[in-house]
C-alpha cells in the first residue's frame, strides 16, 4: 500500500502506519534546521522601530488630599479646677462667646467672697479716716489742734484710700478668676477634638478642645519630594471634590513644608482656596490638579522599555550594520502609554518598539515598519 510502512518489535507484530505518523517519532527535519535561514545563516528578527525625536511635554500633577482649616485653635481653661459640666461635642459649631464647659467654682466663689469682704472692711476704715481728717481740718483752722495731729489724720486717710483701691483690684481679680470657670473659645469655629470629661481635674493652660476657626480653608496634599524638584507652571491648583466632580474650586500654593515626613516620605503642601464651596466641608476628600512647566524630552512608547543589567534600557538599531544593542536610559517620567527619557537616547537614534523579547546584543534585525514619531503621544 503506497505511503504505508511496517513497524516490527515490541511484540506488536507488523503494523501498517502512514508516513506522517513517523515524523514525530523520527524527528522533524524542519526542527533540526530551526533558527537557520537560507544557506545556514541566522534568521533575521522582525521588529518595528521609531526614530527618536524631542517632544514638548507638560505633565499634570494629580494628588488626593482633604480640606482643612487654615487656623486651628487650642482651647484651654485659664485656671485650675474640676470639670463640672461639658456642653459641646465634636463636630459642633460654636460661637466666640458660647460657654463650652464649666469648672466647679467653689474655690473661686470663696475667693470672690473674701475679696468682697476685704473691700467692705477697707471702705469702712476709709470712712473713719475721712471723718477724722475732716475733724482735724476744722480744728486746725480754729487753732485747737497741733500740726502733727493734722498730718497723722491726713496720712491715715491716704493709707486707707490706698487700701480701698487695693481691695477693689483684688475683687476684680477674684471676679475674673471666677469668670475663668466658664470655658469660651473666643472665636467662631467647629470643634475638631476634645480631651476631657466631667469630673476630670485640669490645669490652667492644658488643652482640652481643638477647634477649626471659621474662615479660609486649605486643601492639604502629601506629595513626594521628587515631584517638587521641577518648578510648576503656575502656583494655581484646580481642586475638585472627589464625591462630586461638579464641585470645584481654585487655590494657590500657600505653604510647602520644609521637611519630609519620616513615616511616609512625603512633603505636605497646603493650597489656600480662594472661595470654598459649601460642599467642601472640613475633612472632605478632594483631588488637586497642577501643571508642570513645559520642556522637551525623548518620548517613547511603553513597549520600547527593556530591563538590562538591573536597570531600564531600550534596544537601538545601528542603521549601518543592521544590528541592535541595548542602551541604558534614565526615565524622567511615566505616562499611561509612554515614557519620557532624560538621558540615554539622542534625537535620530532608531529605537526598537516591537519584537524586543526576541533580541540579543549584536543580532541582525529586519525592520518591518518604522513608526512616525508624531504618533507618539506626549506624557500626560
Amino acid at each position: 500500500m503506497r505511503g504505508l510502512y511496517t513497524v516490527r518489535g515490541l511484540g506488536l507484530g507488523r503494523v501498517a502506519v502512514a508516513l506522517p505518523a513517523l515524523i514525530p517519532l523520527l524527528g522533524s527535519p524542519v526542527s533540526a534546521a530551526e533558527g537557520k535561514g537560507v544557506e545556514g545563516k541566522p534568521a533575521l528578527a522582525l521588529v518595528r522601530t521609531v526614530v527618536a525625536q524631542r517632544s514638548t511635554i507638560a505633565a499634570d500633577l494629580i494628588f488626593t488630599g482633604d480640606i482643612q482649616a487654615q487656623s486651628q485653635v487650642n482651647v484651654s481653661f485659664r485656671t485650675n479646677g474640676k470639670i463640672a459640666t461639658r456642653l459641646v461635642e465634636v463636630g459642633d459649631h460654636v460661637g466666640a462667646d458660647q460657654v463650652l464647659a464649666r469648672l466647679d467654682p467653689q474655690e473661686q466663689r470663696a475667693n470672690l467672697a473674701n475679696a468682697q469682704a476685704a473691700l467692705t472692711s477697707a471702705e469702712a476704715l476709709l470712712t473713719q479716716a475721712k471723718v477724722a481728717f475732716k475733724r482735724q481740718e476744722t480744728l486746725m483752722a480754729s487753732g485747737y489742734t497741733t500740726r502733727p495731729s493734722f498730718d497723722d489724720a491726713e496720712q491715715q486717710l491716704r493709707t486707707t484710700q490706698a487700701a480701698v483701691d487695693s481691695a477693689k483690684a483684688a475683687l476684680g481679680t477674684a471676679q475674673e478668676q471666677f469668670s475663668y470657670t466658664d470655658l469660651k473659645a473666643g472665636v467662631d469655629g467647629i470643634v475638631l477634638s476634645r480631651s476631657f470629661e466631667v469630673g476630670q481635674v485640669v490645669q490652667a493652660g492644658q488643652t482640652v478642645l481643638t477647634m477649626a476657626q471659621d474662615g479660609p480653608r486649605d486643601a492639604v496634599f502629601n506629595v513626594f519630594e521628587a515631584v517638587l524638584a521641577a518648578p510648576p507652571e503656575s502656583k494655581n491648583v484646580d481642586v475638585m471634590l472627589q464625591a462630586d466632580s461638579t464641585v470645584k474650586a481654585v487655590g494657590t500654593v500657600r505653604e510647602i513644608s520644609p521637611s519630609v515626613d519620616a513615616a511616609s516620605g512625603t512633603v505636605r503642601v497646603k493650597v489656600g482656596l480662594k472661595q470654598t464651596p459649601p460642599a467642601m466641608a472640613l475633612g472632605a476628600v478632594v483631588i488637586g490638579t497642577g501643571k508642570f512647566q513645559s520642556h522637551s524630552a525623548i518620548v517613547l512608547p511603553w513597549s520600547a522599555l527593556y530591563r538590562w543589567d538591573d536597570g531600564p534600557a531600550v534596544w537601538v538599531r545601528d542603521a549601518a550594520s543592521g544590528t541592535v544593542a541595548p542602551r541604558p536610559v534614565v526615565i524622567e517620567r511615566y505616562g499611561p502609554n509612554t515614557i519620557a527619557l532624560s538621558s540615554g537616547i539622542e534625537p535620530g537614534d532608531e529605537v526598537v518598539i516591537a519584537g524586543i523579547q526576541f533580541l540579543r546584543p549584536g543580532q541582525a534585525v529586519a525592520v518591518a515598519e518604522t513608526i512616525d514619531p508624531a504618533l507618539t503621544k506626549a506624557v500626560r
